[in-house]
């Protein structure tokens, strides 16, 4: 019989080489003859410069070569502007290689190539360049106020976008409120930090004109066309290859990193392979941040605790440059609303340029940000009007009976962001109850009273997952019986291979050992775009399936030729097809393969072999949704915090594989606990980065993660075939405002109000001395 493996824990084919050793990430390749590369970078926020001077390091012996901006020609052009918006002022995107002037600490100016890292690292040293230093905006809000410095001088404004999203009469909204919440939140600046760091190799075949460069990249099809472009070449002369990556979180999405255009230039420069691995320092100031928006809201309420109407003007922190527009904020302002019916919703929000690091997406792109300000929000409206938190949700929440729900919201890739196949209310139900919520709120009068400050803090999420552009999958079934897999989106630690096995094996009725799944190699699937946005399973996955479903056809078509038998009396279970009823009757599918391929007898038109390929793109994309609980015990001495329950109910539709479901929740919120206790980025006022070391930059281990609750709930997507949603970042995004909310409610008693994320000891002993309002 056929067996079902969508659904099932079916062990991670990726662990057994991860776990012993066998996995090959960019820093375990080897090749003859290689050479090293390192990054000169600028110590200054803002300056030009006139001169680079590298005679001293290039004389210095196993320096092979000083590469600057007037090298690249042609190569140097700006990178592409990912992500067009209509608010746009002044898009700018940055450069392999600074160009006569710098706009951040970390910024590119040179690269070195030499026998070894420690030689380039000392070349570094020997090149001189004549800086002199300007003023630079640092702080978001300062920044984006007239006469602040200018982050690019052939601009009048630090403001490079300005873009509107306005749903319903919010004048009449706010007219008929009982009260009105108005305050600033802000989610602070934090940064990926991946177990790998980035790093390139790249080797140029001189006598074949081909270059091959191994990335850590999240996109290497999209990264392929990027490069060859950059370089001159043919796409077909570009082999991009993501090998094992060790996390990538967004910050690996990049398209594309200096290094990614100056480590294949050396090479095919040199004719040498060439190595540039980035260190951990390099990676806080050389690799992309996240995080930091300034949100102004005010909310609109009536007395028994209905929301009529939001208005939010936020600012943006983009960094120095704004390759992916400002999509972060994008995701922000258009999942603002949340789970809720807010008949009015109007938001602006402002990128500015800063002279600090780009920013760009990192689990989640700017749902954290809109979440904590939302979730926050309802707390405070809450506490304003002596309501529970969990009950003025429950007032608001769209229904199951309301949907389809139009939100009137535009999300990333131009999706509407309509609600659909989720019960809110009943997952919220579920939440309390795992939660003993009612349980921590009776118990709080008397513990206060003993001196112990406990408290419960609930976060809805609505996650849109499954977005376009395409993913395309091929599955070929080989002569051996096994079945090939391939496509152009990578891994990196998701599991994409067991889940893609499944879906084929299930579909074919084949084992899954029997599936061999190669994925993230531009030579052997050259079309699609890349991991992110949690769109793998819903676009991947449905296109496997429907490449797996058309050879499944082919099979049964071939074997209706064989066993001379009308195709719907046919079965195709234990990879082999047989008659109904007489299992003896049957051909293997390895032998179909082989008969596909009639090498004398193929005609004009046909096409050999037994296989498909299929290109998906979701209509709507998905929303994932759920709700986290934390209960929290505040130290009020110290300001420490312990997390003593943390709950996630998660509704991702149909879960391919529960392990791997599990294993995404866990991760994502451990990242986000630690960008509401651990994580933030500082810099002083010249610019400088003052957080460069994991000692300064707290990332919780497994001593501080608690222990994670995990319940599901499957409500199948009825937008893609597989009826899944995406799972990669819920985990991450109401994390922050759960924490915070838990906090503040432990604090009651001090009338602390939470306005920013990550909290930390000294900003928690703030709260409870009335010193400030975090």
């Amino acid at each position: 019989m056929t067996t079902q493996l969508i659904g099932e824990p079916v062990e991670r084919r990726e662990d057994a080489r991860l776990l012993t050793g066998r996995a090959r990430f960019i820093d375990d390749i080897h090749l003859p003859e290689m050479l090293h590369a390192a990054v000169l970078r600028s110590p200054h926020a803002k300056a030009r410069f006139t001169r680079i001077d590298a005679s001293a390091a290039l004389a210095l012996p196993g320096v092979h070569a000083v590469i600057t901006h007037e090298d690249l020609g042609s190569a140097n052009a700006p990178m592409p502007l990912l992500n067009e918006d209509p608010g746009f002022i002044y898009p700018r995107t940055h450069q392999a290689l600074a160009p006569g002037q710098v706009r951040f600490v970390g910024e590119a100016v040179a690269l070195v190539v030499a026998d070894s890292r420690y030689l380039a690292e000392d070349a570094l040293d020997l090149i001189e360049v004549d800086y002199v230093p300007e003023p630079a905006a640092v702080d978001l809000a300062a920044a984006a106020q007239p006469g602040a410095p200018l982050v690019h001088d052939d601009t009048e404004s630090n403001v490079a976008c300005r873009t509107a999203d306005n749903t319903g009469d919010i004048e009449s909204a706010f007219a008929a409120a009982d009260f009105v919440l108005r305050e600033e939140l802000r989610p602070e600046r934090g940064a990926a930090q991946p177990m790998e760091t980035r790093g390139v190799v790249a080797r140029y075949d001189a006598s074949l004109e081909q270059l091959t460069i191994w990335d850590t990249t999240q996109a290497p099809v999209s990264a392929r066309g990027v490069i060859a472009d950059k370089l001159g070449m043919a796409e077909a002369a570009v082999t991009v290859i993501a090998p094992d990556v060790g996390g990538g979180f967004g910050v690996k999405i990049y398209l594309v990193y200096p290094e990614e255009v100056l480590v294949p230039f050396a090479a095919r420069m040199l004719d040498r392979p060439v190595k540039w691995i980035e260190d951990r320092r390099e990676h806080f100031i050389g690799s992309n941040h996240e995080r930091l928006m300034v949100h102004r809201i005010e909310v609109a309420a009536t007395k028994d605790g209905r929301i009529l109407g939001i208005k939010d003007h936020f600012l943006y922190d983009s960094g120095a440059y704004c390759p992916y527009g400002p999509i972060n904020a994008q995701c922000a302002q258009a999942i603002l609303p949340g789970p809720y019916k807010i008949p009015a919703v109007h938001s602006t929000y402002e990128a500015v340029y800063t002279n600090t690091p780009t920013v760009s997406p990192y689990r989640g792109a700017g749902q954290p940000h809109g979440n904590f300000v939302t979730e926050t929000a309802m707390n405070h409206v809450a506490c304003a009007l002596g309501l529970d938190a969990a009950e003025i949700r429950r007032r608001n929440l769209v229904r199951p009976e309301d949907c389809p729900w139009d939100s009137g919201r535009i999300f990333q890739g131009n999706t509407p962001f309509i609600h659909r196949d989720s019960d809110y209310p009943a997952q919220l139900a579920k939440a309390l109850d795992a939660l003993d919520y009612e349980g921590v709120k009776r118990s709080q009068p008397a513990e206060r009273e003993q001196g112990i400050f406990r408290g419960a803090g609930i976060a809805f999420f609505v996650e849109g997952t499954g977005i376009s552009p395409y993913e395309g999958v091929e599955v070929r079934v080989e002569p051996t019986g096994h079945v090939h897999v391939t496509t152009g989106y990578p891994s990196q630690g998701q599991g994409h291979h067991t889940t893609l096995a499944q879906v084929v094996a299930e579909t074919l009725a084949v084992a899954p050992e029997q599936v061999v799944v190669e994925s993230g190699r531009s030579d052997r699937f050259a079309w699609g775009v890349g991991t992110f946005a949690s769109r793998s399973a819903v676009v991947g996955g449905s296109a496997a399936l429907g490449a797996a479903k058309a050879v499944r056809a082919r099979a049964l078509d071939l074997a209706s030729d064989e066993l001379e038998v009308a195709p719907e009396d046919l079965v195709l279970e234990d990879g082999a097809v047989h008659v109904k009823g007489a299992p003896q009757m049957a051909v293997t599918l390895g032998a179909l393969a082989y008969a596909a391929n009639p090498i004398n007898t193929l005609t004009s038109g046909a096409e050999p072999g037994l296989r498909a390929a299929d290109y998906y793109r979701s209509p709507d994309g998905a929303i994932a949704s759920g709700v986290h609980g934390a209960v929290v015990v505040v130290d009020v001495a110290t300001g420490m915090v312990e997390i003593e329950t943390y709950v996630v109910v998660h509704d991702c539709g149909v879960m391919i594989n529960p392990t791997i479901v599990e294993g995404q929740i866990l991760g994502g919120t451990a990242q986000g606990i630690g960008g509401a206790f651990y994580e933030k980025l500082r810099f002083d006022d010249d610019g400088q980065p003052l957080v460069t070391t994991f000692m300064d930059y707290l990332i919780p281990t497994a001593m501080e993660i608690p222990s994670i609750e995990i319940h599901h709930m499957e409500s199948r997507c009825s937008l893609n075939p597989l009826g899944v949603k995406g799972v990669g970042e819920g985990g991450a995004i109401p994390a922050a405002a759960a924490f915070a909310g838990a906090v503040e409610d432990a604090l009651e008693p001090f009338g602390a109000t939470v306005r920013a994320v990550p909290l930390d000891p000294p900003a928690i002993l703030a709260l409870i001395e009335g010193r400030a309002e975090s």
